[in-house]
């Protein structure tokens, strides 16, 4: 599993549904993630196609058509589509993820296999052709790579309709042709048409390679083995392995036909005589040499014997020779030709019977065929391609003249930010790194803008919902909104935050909002009138005040409305109750029972109104007397002390201070 840590897209949240986990292969088209999808708890495979397709419109209005066709298609041999979506830059697929691995990757490890166990491989993939053929979908890419062995023993065919779709791009008009060459139709390489028996025809490819090993041609260059699938003739599996189930030689040799009316009709017939090979392998099967097969070219096994057919049914006839537009055959005329013809180019295999054609005709038709073969081969030279260097985690600018000397035409793309990457080192590369590419083409390089930073926005003034708003617009969120009193800011606007505006922060984080209370009721309870008019006068209040017979020293705050701690507006009318003033001689608690409260025995009371809050208290206990605070206003200086300054009292008497 490839778990490159630079990936962009390992850990992001691609439409809000599908969190990226790892990737696990990359290819040429397209790369393929684990992600789970966090809407439905689910483990599932992302394919991701490249920017370079991404950014085709004609591709993804393909892609989106292919993608509804496939997923329409349920089948337990084809590994199902779940969703398509594009996120931003990124087209992708949301698959069924199958752990396991590919066909390809058996083949690697273990060479050919057992004619029963590649009959076993190769019946759940016609059954999944099958069922796309049904369906009227071609998958034209039919290769071992495209078949997944899931850990749990099933066969499942991938990549439906990409190949398709791919053929809408602008890719397609560089003379690459769509497909695999090794596994590509006679009709793919001359015309690019597809059909149910291209698919047949790769098939049949494949099961050749299970039997032996190998692929049927070999070549140096593309060409050669595109030429090669045009103008011979498959050989059968017994070509290599002497003593091969003859059933698998008709089967590999009808499949392979190089006209398609020789072929099955689809992969539903070659499904059929696939089962019924298998069911009669036992029977018809001798023994198959063991070792490795014989590297070199590849002769076609002789006509005799090299197409039985299973029993009671008969032999499938060899398919005729193939003329195509790239194929020139020469043939000696059985009648005199006129002057100047030489050779000709002939129509069918048997000998031409009467009059020779023309020789300005000959001639002409062989300019055409040499000009279709010059074509060709300029189209197959086209398909060199280098790959894509690896410039992740380097400094752009080293980077760009790497890619530059590689034959690269560089462009470096706008950066973006990243937390773990510095500043301008290389993200990722479009394409990625690993692609096949012409040489010559375009590689953009996308490097770290360094960390995302943003400033907290102004928001003093607004109320808590717009400055939520207007905090979101930014990247951030808001965590907490804190109401405080305040003399000056009207109740609900946002009197600051934290952090502080034009603090630059990460993307995403939490913002707290000091909210103004406006007034807060204090507390006047047990002040003189004088000192509660004076209090609430200062904070904008408006003081009201009557009088009732009480027990409490004569015009004191006995009660008050609104209570302490309430959130008022300004201006707003604060009504007071007072003990009565006219209340008769009052006396100080002390000066009520029988302690000792002469002259010598008793501290006059020190005034400390308007000191600060802390320097009273310890005036107050240096001098002998217990404390007690009540937050009126909530400011640091002294509003209103009882009993008052200058009274005097015993040591020990309880004095209560407002600020």
């Amino acid at each position: 599993m490839d778990t490159t840590p630079t990936d962009p897209l390992v850990g992001r949240l691609l439409d809000g549904r599908y969190r990226v986990e790892s990737r696990i292969a990359r290819g040429g088209m397209a790369t393929v993630y684990v992600a789970l999808d966090v809407r439905l708890d689910r483990t599932v495979a992302i394919k991701v196609m490249h920017r370079g397709l991404a950014e085709d419109p004609s591709f993804v209005r393909r892609f989106i058509g292919e993608a509804k066709s496939v997923a329409s298609l349920s089948h337990p041999n084809v590994v199902q589509v779940f969703d398509q979506g594009t996120d931003g830059d990124v087209v992708y697929l949301s698959m069924e993820y199958v752990p396991g691995r590919t066909l390809r990757d058996v083949l690697r490890d273990r060479g050919r296999l057992p004619a029963r166990e590649a009959l076993e491989v190769m019946i759940p993939v016609l059954a999944a052709l099958s069922a796309a053929h049904q369906a009227g979908m071609i998958h034209r890419d039919v290769k071992p790579e495209n078949v997944l062995l899931a850990d749990d023993g099933r066969v499942k065919v991938v990549d439906f309709g990409l190949a398709r779709a791919i053929e809408a791009t602008n890719q397609t008009r560089t003379g690459v042709m769509i497909g695999t060459i090794a596994y590509m139709s006679p009709e793919q390489v001359t015309s690019g048409a597809a059909d149910a028996r291209s698919d047949v025809y790769a098939a049949g490819i494949m099961l050749f390679e299970l039997l032996t090993g190998r692929q049927p041609y070999e070549g140096e260059t593309s060409m050669a083995i595109a030429y090669r699938h045009v103008h011979d003739t498959v050989p059968v599996p017994s070509a290599l392995l002497p003593g091969s189930p003859p059933l698998l030689d008709t089967l590999v040799a009808q499949a392979t036909a190089r006209e398609t009316a020789g072929r099955f009709a689809d992969a539903t017939a070659m499904l059929v005589a696939a089962v019924d090979a298998h069911r009669m392998l036992s029977r018809e099967s001798g023994p198959i040499p063991s070792g490795p097969v014989p590297s070199g070219p590849v002769l076609p096994a002789p006509v005799t014997g090299a197409h039985p057919a299973p029993a009671g049914t008969a032999p499938p006839p060899l398919p005729p020779a193939n003329p195509t537009l790239i194929q020139p055959r020469v043939e000696v005329l059985t009648e005199p030709a006129p002057a100047g013809a030489s050779v000709a180019l002939a129509g069918a295999a048997a000998p031409r019977r009467g009059p020779a054609p023309k020789v300005w005709f000959l001639v002409a038709l062989a300019a055409v065929m040499v000009v279709a073969i010059g074509v060709t081969g300029w189209l197959f030279s086209r398909t060199t391609t280098v790959t894509v260097p690896d410039l992740v985690t380097h400094n752009v600018k080293l980077a760009a003249e790497q890619a530059r000397e590689k034959g690269f035409a560089v462009e470096i793309g706008p950066a973006e930010h990243s937390e773990d990457v510095p500043k301008d080192i290389v993200l990722r590369t479009v394409p990625a790194a690993g692609a096949e590419v012409e040489p010559g083409a375009k590689l953009t390089l996308v490097a770290s803008a360094g960390p995302k930073r943003i400033a907290v926005p102004n928001v003093v003034g607004l109320d808590a919902n717009a400055a939520r708003e207007r905090i979101a617009a930014a990247g951030l969120t808001v965590d907490e909104v804190k109401r405080q009193a305040s003399e000056t800011v009207p109740r609900d606007q946002v009197m600051r935050t934290s952090p502080a505006v034009g603090n630059k922060v990460k993307e995403g984080a939490k913002v707290d909002l000091i909210v103004s209370a406006g007034l807060v009721m204090p507390d006047v309870t047990g002040m003189q009138r004088d000192a509660a008019r004076s209090a609430l006068e200062s904070v904008g209040l408006v003081p009201e005040f009557v009088e009732q017979t009480d027990q409490a020293q004569p015009c004191t705050v006995i009660a008050q409305d609104p209570k302490a701690g309430a959130e008022i507006d300004k201006g707003a009318v604060a009504r007071m109750t007072l003990s009565a003033c006219d209340n008769g001689e009052w006396h100080w608690p002390w000066e009520n029972n029988d302690q000792d409260v002469s002259d010598d025995n008793v501290i006059v009371v020190p005034n400390v109104v308007f000191k600060d809050v802390k320097a009273a208290r310890d005036e107050l206990r240096a001098a002998g007397f217990k404390v007690r605070v009540h937050k009126g206003l909530n400011r640091n200086r002294v509003l209103a002390q009882r009993p008052p300054g200058g009274q005097p009292a015993p040591p020990g008497t309880e004095v209560t201070l407002w600020h």
